[in-house]
């Protein structure tokens, strides 16, 4: 069960199943301006995006912890991660901690900043 309020999911498109998720996923990045390997998820089971608002929640099976080798960075993904997308950037992000030192910090923006 998704911990997205049901007034939330009625205005929403939802997606169930790997395939169509990673799809759609990919497809949100690329429409925001973020890079495609932003959210690594695997074996997702449901996807939702409310246009109006930018809200976007993305399920997986089990929580995963992914290495980004270009900057050394050890990122933990929860079952659950939603955050509010626009272009160049997501806010306001649940679900997702990075390993700095001995600490996990929450990650609440991903800003990609604008070419020079």
């Amino acid at each position: 069960m998704s911990s997205v309020a049901e007034d939330i999911r009625a205005k929403a498109t939802i997606y169930h199943g790997e395939e169509v998720c990673r799809e759609q996923t990919q497809r949100l990045l690329r429409e925001v301006g973020l890079p495609n390997g932003l959210l690594p998820l695997q074996d997702f089971e449901e996807c939702g995006h409310v246009p109006e608002t930018g809200f976007v929640w993305l399920k997986q099976k089990k929580k995963i912890e992914h290495k980004f080798e270009k900057i050394s960075k050890l990122v933990s993904y929860a079952t659950e991660v939603t955050a509010y997308a626009e272009p160049g950037k997501i806010k306001n992000v649940t679900g997702v901690k990075a390993k700095e030192l001995l600490l996990w910090i929450t990650i609440k923006d991903i800003t990609v900043p604008e070419p020079a």
